[in-house]
């Protein structure tokens, strides 16, 4: 005895995989294009990052006259730490705007 063969059920996989296909492909650029800008507790340093990880910019505000090097680089770290928190919280977001209509697998 043969198996019967679904072609709806089939066309209708191929088109929910395109569009996963689609999705993932619109998240893997906007990743890469988001950024997100923080700054050390005491305003000292800024760090440019996208959601992907990538640290695109770090800015010192101000003048490092009076400034130990400790305070610096506590400031640094502040500021890069804040960066990766703020990448992982912008690919979440990313990835609940655009895989929200799919459940996740068990």
């Amino acid at each position: 005895m043969g198996r019967e063969i679904d072609g709806d059920w089939i066309e209708e996989a191929v088109e929910r995989y395109r569009r996963i296909e689609a999705l993932q492909a619109r998240f893997d650029k906007a990743i890469k294009t988001v950024e997100v800008t923080v700054r050390s507790a005491d305003g000292l340093v800024e760090v440019l990052v996208t959601a992907d990880g990538t640290i695109r910019d770090v800015r010192i505000h101000g003048t490092l006259e009076n400034r130990s090097s400790e305070g610096v680089g506590r400031a640094v770290r502040e500021a890069v730490t804040a960066a990766a928190e703020a990448a992982v919280w912008a690919r979440k977001k990313l990835q609940a705007e655009t895989f929200g209509d799919y459940r996740t697998l068990q």
